[in-house]
């Protein structure tokens, strides 16, 4: 079969090819009912949760403003979270949550999407739904449709939510909808990487890359000395990105609602590409084919562990370049944080809650590898969970009926999970450390100092790439949750130590008991706590994994 069907295929959609869409949208809904309901609970409640928490900390119209103050004057704060547009409740709250709630949306889009179009081709499902009365495009209206619901619903409860709490109803609404606004339009750029790519991990994987580029636009955009006065808009590159339109939007700053043009236009553009690709290929196949391989094939082929490489070498490659370079450009901009914090004691306080007590320059290096850790948590349970698409795509069966186990197959990517996590994060930390070093006359000692600290994150991964392992082998079914986990755990981090949230809170998750580093007190404890528990969460996977049903 060609990649391409034939012309007569590229015609409108009429009512015929978007038959069985209801049923469709139906059943994604029913399928992702916990994971839907996990990310729009907790991406709608924590927005609404940090207008009380900086009321708390910010009691008075002074404090605000000199908190405004500071982190305005602060380039590297303005690259990690942009830059404040107003110092009432409201702009701060917009300030804290419209970036990490646009990217978190964003994230929860692209694994609705993939896994109700290429995943469901990838594993022959939708190959059945279209031999019944089911329309050529009614998969791929169903799945956009079910990320528009979750995207509208994350708008719905933040807007609701922080009108109910006292903000103001044009800014909240501004900000739901930017936040909704950037998860729908990712959303359609996934559809699009759905339709070029040959297989789901690779469409995820597309799509993260897009995003996490738009982040870096915006970061960089921010940042950089040219922008003009902060969210005067002057800096070209967050023009360039969708998360810096969320933040274009100014959310309780004097709402430019235009912007919201921009969101629709860009995802009407998108969704318009992905039915146009969408109606001039073959079912299965792919714009982007995999290549023919060798008429041999290779020698590390003939074990599990090869064919888990071999899986996952292009994803980890990936994962590794995105975090030297994130890596290349917050080491770039370490240097200056202590010299723009200056006496602002509001501002050292921000950096000591997310990076520690040490000096400033250290603090802020802590808080980027924390960040860094936490993300590549993601490429972890990626990896892990790489074993149920094995497994639901038909492609375990055949492995295991040879003379392999189901431990050694699953050990085969279960090392990869572990110790290319472990490499996505030297990556990270390596170019961060030499980009430092070389902007303090100490390359040796800086990089050794980072790339440190960055190891010292692999433990926390580990520990949900372990989770990831026991859920898959205990219930399978709820792998999904996983990634509603991941991305609490994410939030917890960003979020709780400058929202001053209660001990018992940050501390579910792993990464809240790391020394933040480097500069932090180092003990052993919790690196040999967390890698014991890793340990037992695998073993309590593998041994589910050995006694259920495959498939």
């Amino acid at each position: 079969m060609s990649a391409l069907a034939a012309p007569a295929a590229v015609r409108p959609a009429g009512p015929r090819h978007l038959a069985g869409t209801g049923t469709l949208l139906r059943l994604a809904l029913r399928r992702d009912r916990l994971m839907i309901s996990g990310w729009v609970l907790a991406l709608g409640l924590v927005v609404v949760a940090t207008g009380p928490s900086f009321a708390a900390l910010y009691d008075t119209a002074a404090r605000r403003a000199a908190l405004a103050a500071s982190m305005n004057a602060n380039g590297s704060l303005r690259a990690l979270y942009g830059p404040v547009l107003a110092d009432s409740l409201g702009g701060l709250v917009a300030w804290r949550m419209v970036g990490l709630g646009a990217v978190l949306a964003a994230l929860m889009s692209l694994l609705i999407v993939v896994r109700h179009t290429r995943e469901e081709e990838e594993t022959g499902r939708q190959e059945l739904l279209l031999a019944a009365m089911v329309g050529r495009r009614a998969p791929l209206t169903a799945a956009l449709l079910a990320a528009l619901i979750a995207d509208a619903g994350v708008a719905a409860l933040t807007a609701a939510g922080l009108t109910a709490t006292g903000r103001p109803v044009g800014g909240s609404l501004a900000l739901g909808l930017a936040i909704g606004g950037a998860g729908l339009l990712f959303a359609a750029l996934a559809a699009i990487a759905a339709q070029l790519t040959e297989s789901a991990r690779l469409a995820r994987g597309l799509t993260g890359a897009a995003l996490g580029a738009a982040f870096a636009l915006r970061a960089a955009g921010d940042a950089s000395d040219g922008a003009g006065a902060p969210g005067s808009g002057a800096a070209v590159l967050t023009w360039l990105s969708p998360v810096g339109w969320a933040q274009h939007l100014r959310a309780f700053a004097g709402e430019r609602w235009w912007v919201l043009l921009l969101f629709a236009a860009a995802t009407a553009l998108a969704v318009t590409a992905a039915y146009a690709l969408a109606a001039r290929r073959d079912l299965g196949m792919s714009f982007l084919p995999a290549r023919p391989g060798p008429a041999r094939a290779a020698r590390s082929l003939g074990g599990p562990g090869g064919l888990a490489w071999r899986l996952q070498r292009a994803s980890l490659a990936g994962w590794a370049a995105g975090f030297a370079l994130a890596g290349a450009v917050f080491g770039g901009i370490a240097k200056g944080a202590a010299g723009m914090v200056g006496g602002n004691q509001r501002t050292r306080e921000i950096f000591e809650r997310l990076g520690g007590q040490q000096s400033l320059t250290d603090a802020f290096l802590a808080t980027i590898i924390g960040l860094l850790g936490m993300v590549a948590a993601l490429h972890a349970v990626g990896a892990v969970l790489r074993l149920r698409a094995e497994e639901t795509g038909g492609r375990a069966e055949p492995v295991l009926a040879g003379a392999v186990g189901r431990l050694r197959w699953a050990a085969g990517h279960l090392v990869l999970a572990l110790v290319g996590t472990a490499a996505v994060l030297a990556a990270g930390g390596l170019t961060l450390g030499v980009t430092y070093g070389a902007s303090v006359g100490d390359v040796a000692g800086g990089t050794g100092r980072v790339l440190a600290a960055a190891l010292a994150q692999v433990p926390a991964a580990w520990t949900l790439a372990a989770v990831a392992t026991a859920v898959l082998g205990v219930l399978p079914a709820a792998t999904g949750a996983v990634w509603a986990l991941t991305g609490g755990c994410l939030a917890l981090g960003w979020l709780g130590p400058v929202l001053r949230l209660p001990r018992w809170a940050l501390d579910l998750s792993p990464y809240a008991h790391l020394p933040k580093l480097p500069g932090g007190a180092v003990t052993a404890a919790p690196f040999l706590w967390l890698t014991a528990l890793t340990a037992v969460l695998l073993c309590v996977g593998l041994v589910g994994l050995r006694r259920r049903d495959i498939g």
